[in-house]
């Protein structure tokens, strides 16, 4: 997978509307709808069969979300690492290293409803799945705080 799906996401905008489907900006959270993913395989093309799966089971349009590395997120996560309790040198370095990506499409999501039932179809690069990692592990143990004063009252 490349590192910056900006061309996948022209790839597949002029796909839909060549099927003469429309787009819907939305993103489909899963864990909050029944939703089927769709399986990749080896063919990097895969999501043409999902767009063309979605035609012929009768949908008009399809939802379509990405989403761009941008400056002021990338710095408020270096502040999160850096000001979190259990964070190290690995951490910060490792935001630091997702600079390359600014600016930089990371992750995209197309999706169809049929029946009750959301499909959708993911792609995501490396770095975008990195960058995930951190941020839900700031998020596990962002709302664990040691208060030293409450432990000394208690001795």
């Amino acid at each position: 997978m490349a590192d910056d799906l900006s061309t996948l996401k022209d790839d597949m905008t002029a796909f839909i509307e060549g099927h003469g489907m429309r787009r819907l900006p939305a993103y489909v959270d899963y864990d909050q709808v029944q939703a089927v993913m769709w399986k990749h395989s080896d063919n990097p093309d895969g999501w043409k069969d999902f767009v063309e799966l979605a035609k012929a089971a009768g949908a008009t349009f399809l939802t379509m979300d990405d989403w761009v590395l941008e400056r002021e997120e990338l710095d408020d996560l270096l502040e999160r690492v850096r000001t979190a309790h259990y964070t190290n040198e690995e951490d910060i370095e490792e935001v630091r290293w997702l600079r390359a990506y600014l600016d930089k499409t990371g992750f995209l999501q197309l999706g169809w409803a049929y029946q009750g039932t959301l499909f959708l179809y993911e792609a995501s690069t490396e770095w975008y799945e990195r960058y995930q990692r951190i941020v839900e592990l700031l998020d596990d143990f962002g709302g664990i705080t040691i208060d030293e004063s409450d432990q000394e009252d208690e001795h």
